[in-house]
């Protein structure tokens, strides 16, 4: 009796230690000022900029990521293993760095900087550089999920589809996709998600700049150091009801996969 107490206490804690800061965000402003500082052309600009980006972002990792999910799940191929860790490391890696490697290859020092300067081309601390930040962090997450949906289709049913005249490609479309898409879908939700939260990456290699590369997060915090504590602290309800969705949507499509 006295362990199932302590394991009730202990539990009980680590609960109220998460929901009550994330409820306290709640709680900060009545709801007619919460919609009233959402109605602000900063945070209206904030908005756009990480509904474009997330979507551009999202859209990329789905053409990128999901042909190499597929290899990953099925071929063999010399450094199949480096490759998979690669893909895992901007997982582990802080934001941060992975803002400062961006930069190092993409800013106008870079690796890239002589190609992009003969082509006109500049994209430190503008929106495609969002875009790039928010890819880098965000696409591990649906390949690793991408990788586990293809695993784990029964390739009989691919066998069959073949018998019946289908070719590879309208096999991968009618049949595999179909069965992996819980995985998929999951992943594309856990990915756009990361980067509608991405922080460091972005303000380390685009820049804080309100409606061109000042996303909902970055505008949290630039709220907080202006003192605009409403403003900081409505955009965060937004990110944290996100979030929220966001969980059940995963754990639903986590259910319909199992």
């Amino acid at each position: 009796m006295l362990i199932r107490g302590a394991v009730a206490v202990a539990a009980a804690a680590l609960v109220l230690f998460l929901a009550v800061p994330l409820a306290a965000l709640y709680a900060h402003l009545a709801p007619a000022r919460l919609v009233a500082v959402l109605g602000s052309p900063a945070a209206l600009a904030a908005l756009r900029i990480s509904l474009v980006t997330t979507a551009a972002s999202l859209v990329l990792t789905l053409a990128f990521g999901t042909p190499l999910a597929y290899a990953l799940a099925r071929g063999a191929f010399p450094g199949r293993g480096l490759v998979d860790a690669l893909v895992d490391l901007p997982i582990v890696v802080p934001p941060a760095v992975a803002g400062l490697a961006l930069l190092f290859v993409f800013g106008t020092r870079g690796v890239f900087a002589p190609l992009l300067g003969a082509l006109h081309v500049r994209l430190a601390f503008t929106t495609a550089a969002v875009v790039m930040a928010q890819l880098f962090v965000g696409v591990p997450f649906y390949v690793r999920a991408a990788r586990a949906g293809f695993g784990a289709v029964d390739r009989v049913l691919e066998d069959a589809a073949a018998t019946l005249g289908m070719g590879p490609l309208r096999t991968f479309v009618r049949v595999t996709v179909p069965l992996a898409f819980p995985a998929l879908a999951g992943g594309a939700v856990l990915a756009w998600a990361r980067a509608l939260g991405e922080f460091g990456a972005t303000i380390m290699f685009a820049g804080n700049l309100q409606g061109v590369t000042q996303t909902l997060p970055l505008a949290v915090y630039l709220g907080l150091e202006s003192g605009d504590l409403d403003l900081a602290s409505a955009l965060a309800v937004v990110l944290v009801t996100v979030a929220l969705a966001i969980v059940v949507a995963a754990r639903m499509l986590e259910r319909r996969a199992a």
